[in-house]
Formats: structure tokens, sequence, C-alpha cells
């Protein structure tokens, strides 16, 4: 029952929503990233979730400002390209009571990032790691990324000549604990799995499709200053974004499919994970998404997921107390076990 002393915009913590949220977005008007960074927000507050008990990481592109935009009481580390992972990992094993949220994105993960992201699945991290995927390098003119689709034709790109890179299917080769997919437009079952990610002990993988609306789409719903950077030698490139809607999707439930429009015109088939499916059957999972790939329909759901599996900090045995809060007493070895370490040395 809950407390009718309570106001109804405080949680079970004492905390209103504000206090879960981060600074004013920069990213473009209808970034699906800012519906994951709401989602995020929206999913701390209803579990009642203390921002000081939770840490936040990021590597570099538009996905890794996110976590600016959420958690504003929590610490984070932005970190260097590819290499968010390594920094997650020394802070977890430095306070495990901490819970890890890491935002991520396509390139960040699946290209200069793919080494350390199989790397950390394999060590299955205690963390909570979201890939914002949208196929393009945003902060750089919007590059292919390795997610991006073969023959997909972007204005300054080209066609792309190679195969995606399917984040779920990587997870999954490096026995990932626990392994979603989301549009971010479905802002329910976005949040849904951001809970059960919150809740997972170990690592959980979150692809999350998040279309760009700038670079990802057509000429024709695109405009920019090209004629002028043909003609003339500016002192700054600019390009006019023209502000969109987020993409959401409604009455779209489990087993059933839903054709979403891009902002290009181009279209996605989503298909969610149906009630009788079994994400603890690794197998099955990987059927699933291979018919999904040959059926050119992006999967949704909860795709896998292993509650057993011991967690990084249980295979190196670290005590319930976290490392950075031992006393010098605990941490020094004791003069008879320095004794025995040097007398093997010889």
């Amino acid at each position: 029952m809950a407390d009718s002393r309570r106001p109804s915009n405080v949680n079970e913590a004492g905390l209103n929503k504000n206090e879960y949220r981060g600074a004013p977005t920069t990213l473009c008007a209808g970034c699906g990233h800012n519906s994951i960074s709401n989602q995020i927000i929206a999913a701390c507050f209803e579990m009642n979730l203390i921002p000081e008990n939770l840490l936040k990481f990021s590597g570099i592109g538009c996905s890794s400002k996110s976590p600016t935009y959420f958690l504003n009481r929590t610490f984070g580390f932005n970190s260097l390209h590819g290499r968010m992972p390594s920094v997650a990992t020394g802070a977890v094993f430095g306070d495990h009571s901490l819970k890890a949220i890491a935002v991520s994105g396509d390139g960040d993960t699946a290209s200069i990032g793919m080494g350390q992201f199989k790397h950390v699945i394999r060590r299955n991290l205690n963390m909570v790691y979201i890939v914002e995927n949208n196929g393009v390098y945003g902060l750089t003119k919007g590059q292919f990324s390795a997610t991006a689709e073969e023959g997909l034709s972007l204005k300054y790109q080209g066609r792309n000549p190679y195969e995606p890179i399917d984040i779920c299917v990587e997870a999954l080769a490096a026995n990932a604990t626990f392994v979603a997919r989301s549009f971010a437009g479905d802002a329910k079952q976005v949040k849904s799995l951001i809970k059960a990610a919150l809740s997972h002990r170990g690592i959980a993988i979150l692809d999350i499709i998040s279309p760009c609306v700038t670079f990802n789409n057509s000429d024709e719903a695109h405009h920019s200053f090209g004629w002028g950077r043909e003609n003339e030698t500016p002192i700054h490139d600019i390009t006019y974004v023209p502000v969109r809607d987020e993409i959401r999707i409604d009455g779209y439930e489990n087993g059933s499919t839903k054709l979403v429009e891009m902002h290009d015109g181009s279209v996605v088939l989503l298909e969610k994970v149906g009630e009788d499916y079994d994400p603890t059957d690794r197998m099955s999972a990987v059927r699933l998404l291979e018919d999904a790939a040959a059926r050119e329909v992006l999967i949704t759901g909860l795709i896998y997921i292993e509650q057993d599996e011991p967690t990084l900090t249980d295979i190196y045995e670290i005590p319930d107390t976290p490392l950075n809060r031992l006393e010098e007493s605990r941490l020094r070895p004791a003069p008879e076990t320095l004794e025995k370490i040097n007398a093997r040395m010889f």
C-alpha cells in the first residue's frame, strides 16, 4: 500500500523525478538517444534507486554524450573511443556495491571498441551496457558504422558494400548473460528492458536501434548549405538540421510485427518476441536472430538471459566490503605472508 503521506511525485527513496535528470541535451531535436535517456531516468526513478549508488560510463560519439543528460547526481566517466569497458571494469572492481550503467554507440562498440566489448562480456562484469545503434558516425559527418546495412546509401558516403555486424549475435557469441534489443521509439519496452537489465546480476547488453535524424536520411529530407560549400571556401562547416519529431510507436504487442517509417521514408519491420518464447535457451536465441536476419526483421525484446553465471567480482572472490573502503590493515599482507612470497623467489 502506498504511503498516503508521501507526495505523489516523490518515490520511495524520497526523490522526485527531476533529481534523476541531467543537463539539457545538445543532441539534434528528434534524436532517439534523447528518448533512451528519458527512459533511463524513468526506470531509475520508478525503481527507487539512489543516484549516488549508480555509476555511469561512456566512450566517444553522439551516444557517449548521453550520460550528461541523465542522473546528474551520479558519478560518471567519459573515457576514450572504444575503451570504456576498461575504465568501467576498474571502477566496478573498486566498488562493486555500485551498479554501473554504460552507454556506447555502434561505432564506439562494434568498430574500434569490438575487442573490449567482447572481453567485458566474457568477464561478465556487473554492468548495464546500452548500445545506441544508428548505423552512422554522427559526430564526424555520418560515415557508415559497422552495423550499417549492406546497400545503404548516404548522401556523402555513397553505398555501403559490407554486411553489418549484429550486436546481439556478437553478445551471444561472447556468452553474455543478458541480451535484449529494442527500438528507441518504443518507450514502454525500452523502459521495461532497462529495469530488467538493472535487476540482472552480470553483464546486460541492450542493443537499442536509435535512428539518426541528421545523417542517416535522404537528400530530400535534409537541407544543407551544400551549394555554398561547393562554390566558396567557408571558415566553418555549417549544415542546417531541421527539427524532427521523435519516432514513437504504440499498440505493439508481444508476438506482433510493426512497420515503422523512418524520417527519410525508408521503413523498418520490428517484431516482438512472443509470450511463449524461452529466453533461457541460448540456441533458441541464436536461431531467433538468424531467422530474423533471414526475414529482414528487427527482433525486439529479451532475447537471452542466464542468471546463475558468476560475475567478475565473484570469480576474483572480492570481499563484501568494496576494495576502495578496505582499511590498510586488511590490504597490507602480514609479515609472515610476505616472507613466504619472498622465499619462493629464491
